[in-house]
């Protein structure tokens, strides 16, 4: 390992351990009460993306359960696409992900083809940012981005009358500079002392944190942001329906460099067996091997999430080892032999638990002679595999069959038409074999 990325790596695991988080946590609440500063959640949210609009369905509901004071800023998608690699893919798939994420959660939803025209998007900002410093502006906030995602071009136009100023266009430039100098680039995001949640999926983790300070409000009424936890935080695996059909193979498309995929394999795996489903493993090259940068800024909040979701699932994780380079490409090589060998269960857990929670070094032959080890695999036959580039074109094959699925990142599932992207989707991965299963739908292979 370089020593660059030997430091990098240094650097992360200190930052994101839990003992890090829980001093960090304590000097910002520390800083905090010296300061005489008011518990303060800043809210960025952006008109047209639905998880804002999920969001702010929930935020009257955090204010009348805790005592904070909650800053509302507009802002807008970043462009950059260091930050944002596929937008139109993106636009496409959080569309569809919203609309479920809402009727499990109860929350009305309709796509921007219903929305108000979209010449309205720009006079809707401008009067939003012409309120930007009255009381009335969060409430405003809220209520035009529901009208907007509700469909309710009544509501709307109502509120932009007269000819454009161009002053909103000034606020979403500010506010953007603000978020990123903060830390972040994404919209749908809460900050809260130095640490981000992102959307409804992210707001049990701020609910938990003012729990532990303390700060909710005499007979409070939670039961509405509970359900979100009850509803993502699902115990998994379950058992199959009595009525369990066969069905498609499941896909899982994975990178060893990404900890969301590590992160997903035991509860997918979990899921495969309880349905008897076949499982396809498709690994894929990570977005930096592909000549894709990924920013500081989203490096160090993927960190502090990912070790969030990993305690939350009790996972073993927070020493890292990055893999990137030779590390992916030998791990990659032995994937396939393992495969073969019927044990590329067993490599994925133990790659993953050497890359993501021991800081073992893959790229190396000690680190990887360990791993192997550990799947019962035949050295001498993993340095043949590791000297067969025939991975390559499999990889470049999942790519691209993952984009036609309408996903760029992992890890993403696929069964039969159904996808979903991300480690905590496979909720909604379960539901809909449920719904296949019971309804008499699975479809026969």
């Amino acid at each position: 390992m370089s020593i660059g990325k030997k430091v990098r790596s240094t650097l992360i695991n200190v930052l994101v351990s839990e003992k890090a988080q829980s001093a960090k946590r304590t000097l910002a609440e520390t800083r905090r009460k010296l300061g005489g500063r008011a518990h303060v959640v800043s809210a960025f949210l952006e008109l047209d993306d639905p998880y804002s609009y999920l969001l702010t369905h929930y935020l009257p509901d955090l204010v009348a359960a805790y005592d904070i004071e909650l800053r509302y800023f507009l802002t807008q998608s970043c462009n950059d696409k260091a930050y944002r690699p596929e937008p139109e893919m993106l636009a496409v798939y959080a569309d569809e992900d919203c609309a479920r994420l809402a009727a499990e959660l109860g929350v009305p939803f309709l796509d921007k083809g219903a929305a108000p025209p979209v010449e309205y998007r720009r006079a809707l900002i401008d009067y939003l940012a012409a309120l930007r410093d009255k009381p009335e502006f969060g409430k405003e906030l809220l209520d035009a981005i529901t009208a907007y995602w509700r469909g309710d071009t009544a509501a709307v136009s109502s509120r932009v009358q007269g000819e454009l100023s161009g002053a909103g266009e000034t606020l979403l430039a500010e506010n953007q500079q603000n978020l990123l100098e903060l830390g972040h680039y994404n919209s749908a995001m809460l900050h809260y002392e130095r640490e981000w949640y992102w959307g409804v999926d992210r707001l049990p983790y701020l609910a938990e944190r003012l729990d532990a300070l303390d700060v909710r409000r005499e007979g409070a009424r939670v039961a509405k942001l509970a359900s979100i936890r009850q509803t993502m935080h699902s115990t998994l695996p379950v058992a199959a329906p009595s009525t369990a059909k066969e069905l498609p193979p499941l896909e899982l498309f994975f990178s060893f460099r990404s900890p969301y995929s590590y992160l997903a394999l035991e509860r997918i795996f979990g899921i495969v067996d309880a349905f008897k489903l076949k499982l396809i493993v498709r690994p894929v090259l990570p977005m930096v091997m592909r000549g894709m940068q990924v920013p500081r800024a989203k490096l160090v909040y993927i960190a502090a999430d990912t070790s969030r979701e990993a305690r939350r699932l009790g996972v073993e994780f927070g020493k890292f080892s990055d893999p990137v380079g030779a590390g992916v490409e030998r791990c990659l090589a032995v994937f396939y032999y393992a495969e073969s060998e019927k044990r590329e269960r067993d490599f994925l857990l133990e790659a993953g638990c050497a890359i993501w929670s021991q800081g073992i070094d893959v790229a190396g032959d000690a680190g990887m002679r360990q791993v192997a080890g550990k799947c019962g695999l035949f050295w001498p036959d993993v340095l043949d595999a590791m000297q067969d580039d025939s991975w390559r074109d499999k990889v470049e094959v999942n790519r691209e069959s993952m984009f036609e699925s309408g996903c760029w990142g992992v890890p993403t599932v696929r069964l039969g038409d159904f996808v979903v992207w991300g480690q905590d989707r496979d909720w909604m991965l379960v539901r809909h074999i449920e719904e296949l299963c019971d309804t008499g739908e699975g479809i026969l292979i």
